[in-house]
């Protein structure tokens, strides 16, 4: 930050946020302070502003600016197969599970500009099951998502992506997906075709599907504690009995009110499942 910067404090921080959450519906409040700090940083610079209300100012101001400050706030890094030994365990534990549904739901929180729901179409097309399955990918940010629709994306990342794929059990070649145009690459429509992108936050909406697996991943450690309780639970309550739930690599489902219901899958990375429940004579019921 730039040392004209006008230092600032939490509560001023807290107030930003709040005032952009009245104005414009978007809840950022219980976002972790760290995280909000290094965006907001940015954003001072970006904008060229000497203080936090200077940048008040202006995106309270202007839905525009606003706009610009939402892809500063949603942090839209991703990428194609990212911990190829997460889609490999997908693939081994979870998959064959997924083909005993007769229509699998699959749910991606924050998918950003789409490439982790892209990476999961490919593995249940290699697995025989996309034609059924039906793949819901959400997000705050309209600008990642009208990207994530179009299936275009860099070919500088593809050379990544395809040894990324391979790591991940693919059974062909990347390039089989999709068509060179100078340089970017778009991915088939037969991909995209299951894959439904829509608005959704995880700090105000409800659930709105039952699902069998719900992939979060590296979403839950931008939230306070008191945020990714209300995302799990709302995973929780969207899947199915004895459904999966996959998270970030540095993200685990503990100390949050629905923690002792899932449990780790054996030898996968990241990978839980929803525990069986109990009867009231204290049997498990499991399938």
């Amino acid at each position: 930050m730039h040392a004209s910067v006008v230092p600032y404090t939490d509560a001023q921080l807290q107030a930003l946020m709040e005032a952009l959450y009245q104005r414009y519906s978007y809840d950022f409040r219980d976002y972790s302070l760290p995280s909000q700090r290094r965006r907001l940083n940015h954003a001072l610079e970006r904008f060229q502003c000497n203080s936090l209300s200077a940048l008040q100012r202006i995106v309270l101001d202007d839905a525009v600016a606003f706009g610009q400050l939402l892809q500063i706030l949603t942090v839209p890094v991703t990428q194609m197969f990212r911990d190829p030994g997460f889609f490999l365990a997908l693939r081994q534990q979870v998959v064959p599970v997924l083909k005993t549904y007769p229509s699998p739901r699959i749910w991606v929180a924050g998918c950003c500009t789409g490439e982790e729901a892209l990476s999961l179409a490919i593995v249940l097309h290699e697995e025989g099951l996309l034609a059924r399955s039906l793949i819901y990918a959400t997000d705050i940010n309209p600008q990642a998502l009208e990207k994530a629709a179009t299936g275009v994306y860099s070919i500088l990342r593809m050379e990544q992506a395809s040894a990324d794929y391979l790591a991940a059990g693919g059974t062909g070649r990347l390039e089989d997906y999709y068509t060179v145009a100078h340089a970017t690459v778009r991915f088939d429509a037969r991909l995209l075709e299951h894959i439904n992108y829509a608005d959704h936050s995880l700090a105000t909406d409800s659930v709105f599907a039952e699902t069998q697996l719900v992939c979060c991943r590296n979403v839950l450690i931008y939230f306070n504690k008191t945020l990714q309780d209300r995302a799990l639970g709302l995973f929780h309550e969207s899947l199915c009995h004895r459904g999966f739930l996959g998270l970030g690599s540095r993200e685990v489902p503990n100390f949050s009110s629905v923690a002792d219901d899932f449990e780790p899958l054996p030898e996968a990375e990241k990978l839980y499942r929803k525990r069986a429940r109990k009867h009231a004579s204290g049997v498990h019921h499991d399938t």
